[in-house]
């Protein structure tokens, strides 16, 4: 597994980490966690896309992000079902919110500075 792809799991498994403590603090506003899943998202696209330009992997994270957003407007019981469980509530949500929206293209833009922040860093010791 390349370096850059060791990373990008770690920082995958570290944003899952903290979308999860996100959730048991009353102190931190819900829409955080749609932040960090966005985030998280923006991350896997890039352990899956290492060769490919971070244009690409924050428009694959925008339109999974979207898509799954846009699904919850899709109400047939078999998915509502899966809605129902962990699982399905992390990965599918529950309901759609226009602000979502707005919080994974924020998510996405932090996915974004910490690459280019983790470049930079990687030229220094370079």
């Amino acid at each position: 597994m390349p370096k850059n792809r060791i990373t990008y799991f770690a920082l995958t498994i570290a944003t899952i980490i903290l979308g999860l403590l996100s959730r048991h603090f009353k102190t931190i506003p819900l829409f955080i966690g749609d932040v960090l899943y966005a985030t998280m998202v923006y991350f896997i696209m890039r352990f899956i896309f290492t060769e490919r330009p971070v244009k690409f992997s924050v428009m694959a994270a925008l339109v999974f992000c979207f898509a799954i957003e846009f699904s919850q407007l899709y109400q047939a019981p078999w998915i509502n079902d899966l809605r129902h469980t962990l699982l399905g509530r992390l990965v599918l949500g529950q309901g759609f919110l226009w602000s979502d929206l707005l919080c994974y293209g924020l998510g996405v833009g932090i996915g974004v500075r910490v690459d280019q922040f983790m470049q930079l860093s990687k030229l220094r010791i370079q």
